[in-house]
C-alpha cells in the first residue's frame, strides 16, 4: 500500500468527496494509504509541503496563484470545487428583494482569517455588476467565529458566510440569505489539491491514482445512501446541528460544486483576472502555468 499525505486548509463540508472517498474505502481500492490533518493556522500547509510531511495541499487556488512565478513553486493537479460554496447574509429586518448594489453604503463583513477567496471573489462579482467594491465597508482579517459573533451582537449589515454558518444565521433568526455564490456567482475553481512542483514526476502515479479516487467519489454522491453522507457529518462536526449541515449539504450536491476534478480553464482564467484585479497578483498567471492538467485530462 502506497502512503499519501494532505496538509488541508480546513475541515469543510466543501470537501465531502474527499471523506467519502475515504469512507467508502476508494482510495484503498487504488492502492493507497491517504492520512490527512487540517492546519490551524490555514498556512501551515505550505510549512508541511516544504518539510515534506506532506505530498499534497487541499487549499484556494489563489494560493499557487499568488507564488506563480515565486521560488515557492507549485502545481496544481485537480479540483475538490468547481463553485465558491458561500452566501451573503444581511440582518434580519432587511426585506425586500436584494441586488449587489444593495450593499454600497453598508458595513459586511468578510471573514479573512483563513484565507481571501471570501472578500476576494464577493469584490469580483461586484465590479463585474458595475458596483464599485470601494462603495461598501467591508470588515476584513477576521475569523468566521469572530465575525458572527460581532455579527450577532449587532456589529455590520451584512456578513459573508460558507453555507453552513449562514445556514446557521437564518436559522437562528439573526440573518437572512440573500444571495449565494453557487447560484449567482458562476463556475469558480475554489479548493484545489496542488504539491511542490519539483515533486510531480515522483508522485505522478500516486496523485493519478488518488485524483481517479475523488473522481469517483464525486459521481457517488448523488447516489450514496443518505446514512452514509450522515455518519460523516456526525463523525466531522458533532457538534453542529445535523439537519443544518444537511441542508448545506444538500444545496451543494443540487449545485455544480462537486460536478468535476477537472478545472474549467476559463473559470480559471476569469478568478486569475479577479485576483490581478485586487492587487493580489502581479499578473494573471495563465492557466498553463498554474496546473499540471494531465491529471485531469482523463476526467474532462
Amino acid at each position: 500500500m502506497d502512503k499519501l499525505s494532505i496538509s488541508a486548509t480546513a475541515n469543510g463540508l466543501n470537501y465531502l468527496p474527499e471523506y467519502l472517498a475515504d469512507q467508502e474505502g476508494l482510495f484503498h481500492d487504488t492502492g493507497l494509504d491517504v492520512t490527512a490533518v487540517a492546519c490551524d493556522p490555514w498556512t501551515g500547509v505550505l510549512d508541511d509541503l516544504a518539510s515534506g510531511r506532506a505530498d499534497i495541499a487541499l487549499g484556494g487556488l489563489w494560493v499557487p496563484a499568488m507564488y506563480a512565478g515565486s521560488e515557492r513553486e507549485l502545481s496544481v493537479v485537480c479540483q475538490l470545487n468547481h463553485q465558491f460554496p458561500m452566501a451573503i447574509a444581511v440582518r434580519e429586518g432587511s426585506g425586500g428583494d436584494f441586488a449587489l448594489e444593495d450593499l454600497l453604503g453598508k458595513v459586511v463583513l468578510a471573514p479573512g482569517a483563513g484565507g481571501s477567496a471570501p472578500y476576494e471573489f464577493t469584490a469580483g462579482l461586484l465590479r463585474e455588476a458595475g458596483v464599485d467594491p470601494a462603495g461598501i465597508r467591508f470588515v476584513r482579517d477576521l475569523s468566521t467565529a469572530m465575525l458572527v459573533e460581532l455579527f450577532t451582537a449587532g456589529l455590520g449589515d451584512a456578513i459573508i458566510a460558507d453555507l453552513v454558518t449562514a445556514t446557521e444565521l437564518e436559522a437562528s433568526g439573526a440573518a437572512r440569505i440573500v444571495f449565494r455564490h453557487l447560484d449567482d456567482g458562476g463556475i469558480m475553481p475554489n479548493s484545489v489539491y496542488y504539491c511542490r512542483t519539483e515533486r510531480v514526476a515522483e508522485l505522478r502515479d500516486r496523485i493519478t491514482r488518488f485524483v481517479s479516487g475523488i473522481d469517483t467519489a464525486m459521481r457517488l454522491l448523488p447516489t450514496v445512501d443518505p446514512h452514509t453522507v450522515d455518519a460523516i457529518l456526525k463523525r466531522r462536526w458533532p457538534e453542529k446541528d445535523q439537519g443544518i449541515l444537511r441542508e448545506a449539504q444538500r444545496q451543494m450536491a443540487e449545485s455544480a460544486v462537486w460536478d468535476t476534478v477537472a478545472i474549467d480553464k476559463t473559470a480559471s482564467d476569469r478568478w486569475m483576472r479577479i485576483l490581478a484585479e485586487g492587487g493580489l497578483v502581479r499578473t494573471a498567471p495563465p492557466y498553463d502555468s498554474l496546473a499540471d492538467d494531465s491529471f485531469m485530462a482523463d476526467h474532462r
